[in-house]
């Protein structure tokens, strides 16, 4: 598939079957990430992916403990592939994925956000061209701060000075494959 053709056919999926990715799959997906572009060449994000369901979920929970409902800016996602936002009763942002990637990157670094994205977004491109759906989820500053969350951030030996910036949900779609949704019009200029 052409690059610009798998990026209109990439979708969020938020519904995933219980089928385990291949470790192979998510070495390939790891090191799409570590090719993102990144400020100044610095390579400073930091991935960790987990390939274990139940350690996902756990995660997942502390991901939505603190969801700020009152900072959107919308309140509809969609109808196919529901989010949080959608529902207010999903217990998970993983949305039952049972594969994450967690992606860090260094607490006080200007571009650590931008950085973290574009790992992000190169992963999910790796992942749709293996035939493995996905859905970059946000909310990782809070996801890790408390308790729990220190410890498994201790346990993996993630620096002090780092945070987690996004994750990247790893799966294979439950249902139907979502349809493109139009593109909304006046969103792009070009000037000469």
């Amino acid at each position: 598939m052409e690059l610009l053709e798998l990026m209109k056919y990439r979708r969020s999926i938020r519904k995933y079957q219980g089928r385990q990715i291949s470790r192979e799959d998510m070495e390939t997906i790891i090191e799409a990430g570590t090719y993102a572009p990144n400020a100044g060449g610095g390579q400073r994000s930091i991935i960790v992916g987990i390939r274990n369901a139940e350690l996902a979920e756990k995660i997942g929970r502390l991901n939505v403990a603190r969801f700020d409902r009152s900072r959107l800016s919308g309140s509809y996602v969609s109808a196919e592939q529901p989010s949080i936002i959608d529902d207010p009763t999903m217990k998970s942002g993983f949305y039952g994925a049972p594969s994450v990637c967690v992606v860090f990157a260094m607490k006080n670094f200007l571009y650590s956000i931008p950085d973290a994205f574009c790992c992000a977004e190169n992963m999910v491109l790796m992942a749709t061209e293996l035939g493995i759906s996905s859905c970059i989820i946000a909310r990782g500053e809070e996801t890790f701060d408390n308790e729990i969350g220190a410890a498994l951030l201790r346990e993996w030996n993630i620096p002090e000075n780092y945070i987690t910036r996004c994750f990247v949900l790893l799966g294979y779609c439950e249902g139907e494959y979502p349809k493109e949704k139009p593109r909304k019009q006046g969103r792009n200029k070009i000037i000469e």
